[in-house]
């Protein structure tokens, strides 16, 4: 058992599960051993299970507020423990008082995402689906919304599950093969093995993609706008936006500073970053700006080369600023000024006007093509960089795997479709360290 493990099954744990300031109700969460002893101190009696109970909240001398009581006793609870739930009015005070109380008769302030983790420890949920909570409560769109639920009700964790049983069963066609050396048949050589590999190769396509689209949804892209001094970078943030988030103005170097806009396209949440134009300059602060840009850059999900199309002599010579593992859109701005917008040799253009909109939709299309994100119908789910991280991980050593085959090295082969296993292990927290479960619960809200 694991040291998160030990420290939460000790105490019992209260906190307020609706949004802090006023409001028409409060709901207050208790998990743990002594959720039963203080559901009798505050309504007089046990309510009776998975029904909602009117009940006045007691305090030490005097009724400090009414409403409904809710009691769930452990493990049929979302932690798994016995829950004690109270919903009474919202205002802060009220709450204060009620939590007061609670912690006076035995238990403690819970932390950030405890009653989540505990549902995780309790195998009540899986690492995906605690991970689609925090995305849901943060889902942008309807979009993002429907993916989060998805993934909550346990659809990427079935997508797992089933290629990690698939190969199991790979695994376990080598390893007989290796116990069976003196059959006539070559079971590494056999068509139900070749037919098993290409099984396994075709779901790992099929989840890297899902998990691809899925981080775009939960984690959104970072689109950064570069580009020489007024070449209308900020305009085009301004065009995203709907409004005027930036200070648009002839002077050169006027945007110092990052100018960051939250907008979506297709469900899809898009974090545009305006930049300092990108030149040699003496001015500190500037120089400064075009330090942060590049930064930026280097953590881009797409790249907006922003080109003024009414300059007499078209410069694309910025691009090598951007690094070569970010994908670019030149954007040949202002073609309002042009009868004739220029060429420029780039497989990823987008001519518009940043003034009057023309090509806005077209740049917003071209952006979820460059990313790999394909709008689904149905099936989308939401995942995280770690998700991909493990994925690659497991179709590394999966692909190692083919190589050892390919060799006739069977026994190599099992071990890195074992390594493939625990990758996989990795993205629902069946091997996790303690240290990634804090960093990933740390992140919800108290009382989730």
């Amino acid at each position: 058992m694991s040291a998160l493990s030990r420290k939460t099954d000790s105490d019992t744990i209260v906190a307020c599960a609706t949004p802090p300031g006023r409001g028409g109700v409060g709901v207050i969460r208790v998990s743990g051993t002594r959720a039963k002893d203080i559901a009798i101190a505050l309504t007089g009696k046990l309510p009776e299970p998975r029904y909602a109970t009117l009940s006045d909240f007691a305090g030490k001398q005097d009724v400090i507020d009414s409403g409904i009581a809710l009691w769930f006793p452990g493990p049929a609870s979302f932690t798994g423990e016995d829950v004690f739930e109270l919903q009474g009015h919202g205002g802060p005070v009220v709450i204060d008082l009620l939590i007061e109380r609670i912690v006076s008769l035995g238990a403690r302030i819970a932390e950030p995402g405890e009653f989540s983790q505990r549902a995780f420890l309790n195998d009540k949920i899986d690492l995906t689906q605690a991970e689609a909570i925090i995305d849901l409560i943060d889902a942008d769109s309807k979009v993002a919304a429907v993916a989060a639920q998805r993934s909550l009700q346990g659809a990427f964790s079935a997508a797992v599950f089933n290629l990690n049983t698939l190969l199991t069963e790979l695994r376990v066609h080598v390893e007989a093969a290796i116990d069976f050396p003196d059959e006539d048949i070559d079971f590494l050589d056999d068509e139900a093995l070749k037919a098993r590999v290409a099984k396994v190769s075709s779901a790992f396509t099929e989840i890297e993609r899902a998990a691809r689209e899925g981080r775009l949804l939960s984690e959104g892209v970072t689109a950064v706008l570069a580009g020489k001094p007024n070449a209308g970078k900020s305009s085009l943030l301004n065009a995203l936006a709907g409004y005027e988030a930036a200070i648009v103005t002839d002077v050169p170097g006027t945007t110092r500073d990052l100018v960051k806009e939250h907008i979506t396209i297709d469900g899809v949440p898009l974090h545009v970053i305006d930049t300092a134009g990108l030149r040699e300059t003496d001015d500190q602060v500037e120089k400064e700006g075009v330090r942060r840009t590049k930064d930026q850059l280097q953590k881009a999900d797409v790249a907006l080369l922003v080109i003024d199309a009414s300059e007499d002599d078209i410069d694309v010579s910025l691009s090598s600023e951007i690094p070569e593992a970010v994908p670019v859109i030149t954007v040949l701005n202002k073609v309002d000024k042009v009868s004739l917008a220029p060429s420029v040799e780039n497989s990823t253009v987008v001519r518009l006007s940043a003034k009057t909109g023309d090509g806005l939709d077209l740049l917003r299309q071209l952006i979820l093509d460059t990313v790999g994100y394909a709008p689904q119908e149905s099936g989308s789910i939401t995942a995280r960089r770690r998700h991909l991280a493990h994925l690659e991980v497991a179709r590394k050593a999966f692909e190692n795997g083919k190589l050892q085959l390919d060799s006739g090295a069977g026994e190599l082969m099992a071990d890195e479709l074992l390594q493939a296993q625990n990758a996989l292990a990795e993205i629902t927290g069946e091997f996790t360290s303690d240290d990634l479960l804090g960093e990933i619960f740390s992140n919800f809200c108290i009382g989730k």
